[in-house]
């Protein structure tokens, strides 16, 4: 009988439950799953299954990172009587072909399965490996199956760890102790696919917690289980703070619950977590998840079970690594290393694998001795203790950078991506070509950021193109290789007929570039001065913020919920919809990567979204419709033209081009217009 493939989506029970029975009986190696995040995969796209007849004899089940526009694969199942049968290779057909329009597949597994021979045989190649989390730290080898963009841009796919602490609860499942579905659904933060997603920590109340078991045996155990997980280590005295503000909100908002002992340590954990700059607290306590709404408003921290860790994991991973809304409440300034105190900076950015003290401070201290004029620029937060670290110089159309360092911080991964972000700016700015980091000690947060930010690692550090081009792809891809080709890489060729995702990736690693003749599709978004100036600092506000890191690379704006054709991934033109006096500060201000449109409940959006914004609750509200919802735009990226587009301009070249133009709602525009305000925006004046 003839095996058919076909997608499943949570409207389909029957085909979506015969898929997780198929799992669970072969959960000793996929690891478990719950039932709702195979529902949860199902509804975003990714779940084929194999059937024969009327019954399901395989699946696949994958997720669909928007940011990186790879297939991340997280099951790949057939069932045992049914293998042999080429079912496999039917699914991971279907899976490219519909998936074509991405880098490609990549995939974790167990090296002690043996079966690489498989991998092979589907077409995938080994690409690195790593260890996995659960307790016998299994070797874990990463596969990944080009999907026919000669692994132009697989360099992109850093992952940032999320780090999720657990209470006893959970670790106490992980080391398998109390009932089975404990014990299955905590191990499910162990999986596999999960490895290069997550790290699981521990706070000091899980030791105390450890020593209150009475089995010596059981203690030392769990005891001995603790090695696996991070150690979060917060100031004493500021977990201390937070527990009180837990108490008391407690007291006010649910007088029901008694503050006993047992719940003190609840709210230690809570606190901890805080206290050490995570926002995910695992947990399996049903009087802690009870809080769950308290703890978001008073500590900002995520309570959450193991199951939906393991559902949204992306977008957990996403509000963790990168937090702007955070840097716009600290205040941040930028000064030169002063000459001879280098010594004092030791504490904060020296690494480890022989960079020692000494070492660290005579390389800082010599930068300047060959002649070359480096900056050495020293990042403090708003209690002056250092937090960043980069030292950079011009060489001809490249800006090297000798030194980047991020310290220990809450922020510490939304300041790498920051930094990133600026050096490519200050590339642009200098007329270089190519940003070239030969730190060799790299702090772990920049080494990952520059991973995901198109930087490619050499023989000399990691390295990114700057390419500076507004035009067809043949002609910009043309570019990017001549400054891949003086920078010692290679880069393949691209055209008209690349996909959007592709064409999305492309000009974000080699940023500012633009391909204007691709179908990636462009739109025009008005905004209001108000919203405007917070978000990109234009008009300048009457109390100007402290701009040392540059505008946030990552924002999301609300609207009214009304589709308009949003697709993504786009480009967004961003248009100053009123002024101060008639058609007077109406104007195209700048382009973004929209990278995510939602519509949805305001509530749940803000939630989603608080991390991103400058908005508050009470104002997306404002922007719902009758029904209730809200569109959110995320965002990424953004440009400020220097030379910004006024009303009039913008209208006559809508007119040059002999197209309609609307700027009273977000709108499509052709890439014609895009390009043509794009280059107004940037003319020389």
């Amino acid at each position: 009988m003839a095996i058919n493939v076909l997608p499943v989506t949570g409207e389909q029970p029957k085909l979506l439950a015969a898929a997780i029975a198929l799992g669970d009986r072969h959960k000793k190696r996929l690891g478990l799953l719950t039932p709702p995040a195979y529902r949860k995969y199902a509804d975003d796209g990714g779940l084929l299954v194999a059937l024969e007849g009327a019954e399901v004899v395989g699946y696949t089940l994958f997720g669909l990172p928007k940011r990186n526009q790879h297939v991340r694969l997280a099951h790949l199942c057939v069932a045992e009587e049914r293998r042999g049968k080429g079912i496999a290779a039917l699914l991971i057909a279907e899976l490219r072909r519909r998936q074509s329009h991405r880098l490609g597949i990549r995939v974790r597994c167990r090296r002690n399965y043996d079966l690489g021979p498989m991998w092979s045989s589907l077409g995938f190649v080994p690409k690195g490996e790593g260890f996995g989390r659960g307790g016998d730290k299994e070797t874990l080898d990463t596969w990944w199956l080009d999907l026919g963009h000669d692994d132009l841009f697989t360099e992109v796919q850093s992952d940032a760890l999320l780090v999720v602490a657990v209470d006893h609860s959970v670790f106490s499942g992980l080391q398998g102790a109390g009932d089975e579905q404990n014990v299955e659904e905590s191990r499910a933060l162990e999986a596999g696919w999960l490895a290069d997603l997550i790290e699981l920590a521990h706070t000091p109340q899980l030791l105390l917690d450890v020593r209150e078991i009475e089995d010596r045996a059981e203690r030392t155990h769990q005891r001995a289980g603790m090695s696996r997980l991070r150690s979060a280590s917060p100031e004493k005295a500021s977990v201390s703070a937070r527990q009180q503000e837990l108490i008391a909100a407690l007291g006010k908002r649910m007088a029901d619950v008694t503050i006993d002992d047992d719940m003190r340590g609840r709210l230690r954990y809570v606190a901890e977590t805080a206290g050490a700059g995570l926002q995910v607290l695992a947990t399996r306590d049903p009087e802690l998840e009870r809080l769950a709404d308290l703890v978001w408003d008073v500590a900002r921290v995520r309570v959450v079970s193991p199951a939906l860790v393991t559902q949204h994991v992306d977008e957990l991973r996403q509000a963790q690594v990168y937090r702007p809304a955070d840097l716009l409440g600290t205040a941040f300034s930028v000064e030169e290393v002063i000459p001879g105190r280098e010594g004092e900076l030791v504490a904060f950015f020296q690494q480890a694998d022989g960079d020692s003290g000494t070492g660290f401070a005579a390389r800082l201290a010599g930068l300047g001795s060959d002649g070359v004029l480096w900056r050495r620029e020293l990042l403090r937060d708003g209690s002056g203790h250092p937090v960043a670290l980069y030292a950079w110089a011009m060489d001809g159309r490249r800006l090297n950078v000798s030194f980047l360092r991020t310290a220990a911080h809450p922020l510490e991964e939304t300041l790498a991506r920051q930094l990133l972000f600026m050096l490519k700016r200050l590339a642009r700015d200098r007329g270089a070509q190519a940003v070239c980091i030969a730190d060799s000690h790299l702090s772990p947060a920049a080494k990952s950021a520059a991973g995901a930010d198109g930087f490619v690692e050499g023989g000399n550090g990691f390295t990114a193109l700057v390419v500076d081009m507004c035009g067809p792809a043949e002609a910009v891809s043309e570019e990017a290789g001549r400054i891949a080709a003086r920078a010692g890489r290679t880069t393949s060729g691209l055209d008209a007929k690349t996909s959007p995702e592709i064409v999305s990736v492309a000009e974000r690693v080699w940023w500012p570039a633009k391909l204007t003749d691709t179908a990636l599709p462009s739109f025009i978004a008005p905004v209001k001065p108000r919203y405007s100036a917070e978000l990109f600092n234009v008009p300048a506000m009457l109390l100007p913020r402290a701009d040392v890191l540059g505008i946030s690379r990552e924002h999301v704006y609300y609207r009214s919920a009304g589709r308009r054709g949003e697709s993504v991934p786009a480009r967004i033109l961003w248009y100053v919809s009123e002024g101060s006096a008639g058609e007077q500060g109406k104007m195209a201000i700048g382009c973004s990567r929209l990278d995510d449109v939602v519509v949805g409940d305001p509530e749940a959006l803000f939630s989603r979204f608080e991390h991103l914004g400058v908005y508050g609750l009470s104002e997306v509200r404002n922007q719902s419709e009758p029904t209730g919802s809200v569109m959110a735009l995320r965002f990424s990226d953004t440009e400020i033209f220097p030379a910004p587009v006024t009303h009039a301009r913008l209208a006559a070249l809508a007119k040059g081009l002999g197209l309609p133009l609307s700027l009273i709602t977000l709108s499509k525009i052709s890439s014609a217009l895009f390009q043509a305000v794009y280059e107004e925006g940037h003319r020389k004046t």
